[in-house]
């Protein structure tokens, strides 16, 4: 008996030696902090929800998922500190950023650092077709593009708002002039031109000299190409001051925060942004988890865990997760995901994008009838 108990205690001191096994590391990156959180917060909620529901299926490969979060706070420079903090950390997958101005500076890094990036989120063309040209073959997105945004933005105004005078706004930024460029493309090609054109700061509060030039214009469509912090204000102000133009903005607006920062100034509100992934009855058993979990799973928040799902399924498929071995798999396959069936270009772009429009109400946000 002591020699059999002193056997069973070798193995089990060996088995206490041996290290665990070595969980695969990957990234949410966004804003979590500053005054887009509300969109950093989907972007985290969809990651960690996905790496719950990966890691209870077996992981990838056998191997467990582990969570790093990035806050970016929308800002480049620190996009790039998030970028290089990823690599230290050896990450296999970034699903991030959110904004444009963040994804693509970080792109660059990650190429270099042999690290996967799908954005769920960033919608300026740049990201992809500059990393296409640049031969980096690990970028995508699990969202649509601006070109298509503003095509669909474009078609209709020029279908139901053909005779408005027009005014362009956009915050300086990737996203934001990129979005609203795109939009004056499609509608100057219908033969409407802007009456006004301009550009914003989106730290300012007080936009009573815009207001005052767009009264001045007799304006009665505002075209906002930016986050919804500025547009809430633009639209409230805009009604204070006796301005009744509509106002149609974009996906960065879809964030119930939109409605509480604007109030009843944003009832009519129009935006785009793709089919709402949580209204989709297959989706009804995730969404509850997510509401159990007091969070409605709003905006970007699927089409975050659609990117860390996609990745993981390709990861299996591959039996890797080298990052040019997923990107291959991606591109050569189809996959089921909460945002609908992903398949995916040469550049990393979805193929067949679709974005409809949408209309505030009460706090909400609903598909248009029209």
């Amino acid at each position: 008996m002591k020699r059999t108990y002193g056997a069973l205690t070798v193995a089990a001191l060996a088995m206490m030696a041996m290290p665990a096994l070595a969980q695969i590391k990957i990234g949410s990156a966004g804003p979590m902090t500053g005054q887009y959180a509300a969109f950093g917060e989907q972007l985290r909620r969809g990651a960690t929800m996905a790496v719950e529901d990966i890691n209870a299926a077996g992981g990838v490969n056998g191997q467990k998922l582990q969570l790093v979060i990035g806050d970016d706070a929308c800002d480049p420079k620190q996009a790039t500190a998030v970028a290089n903090k990823m690599v230290s950390d050896k990450v296999a997958l970034v699903a991030g950023h959110f904004c444009s101005g963040s994804s693509i500076p970080a792109s660059d890094i990650y190429k270099e650092a042999k690290i996967l990036q799908i954005t769920p989120a960033s919608t300026n063309p740049r990201l992809t077709d500059e990393a296409f040209t640049k031969g980096n073959t690990t970028v995508f997105r699990t969202c649509g593009r601006d070109d298509v945004q503003g095509a669909t933005v474009g078609g209709y105004i020029l279908k139901y708002h053909r005779n408005a005078r027009v005014a362009v706004l956009h915050d300086k930024s990737p996203y934001g002039k990129g979005v609203a460029d795109e939009t004056k493309k499609a509608v100057n090609k219908g033969g409407l031109r802007e009456v006004m054109y301009e550009a914003y700061n989106d730290t300012d509060k007080d936009f009573t000299a815009l207001i005052n030039k767009m009264k001045q214009a007799r304006i009665d469509m505002i075209v906002l190409g930016g986050y919804h912090t500025a547009g809430a204000l633009i639209i409230k102000q805009a009604r204070e001051q006796g301005l009744q133009a509509q106002m149609m903005g974009f996906d960065s607006l879809e964030t119930a925060e939109f409605a509480q920062l604007g109030g009843a100034a944003t009832n009519g509100v129009l935006m785009s942004f793709p089919p709402k992934a949580e209204d989709d009855p297959k989706n009804a058993a995730l969404v509850k988890k997510f509401r159990d979990a007091k969070y409605n799973p709003e905006g970007y928040t699927l089409f975050s865990y659609a990117a860390i799902k996609a990745w993981a399924d390709a990861a299996n498929k591959a039996k890797s997760t080298d990052a040019a071995a997923v990107a291959a798999a991606l591109r050569s396959g189809k996959y089921d995901s909460a945002v609908g069936v992903l398949e995916f270009d040469q550049k990393g772009d979805i193929k067949n994008p679709v974005y409809d429009i949408y209309v505030w109400k009460d706090g909400k946000s609903f598909q248009s009838v029209k």
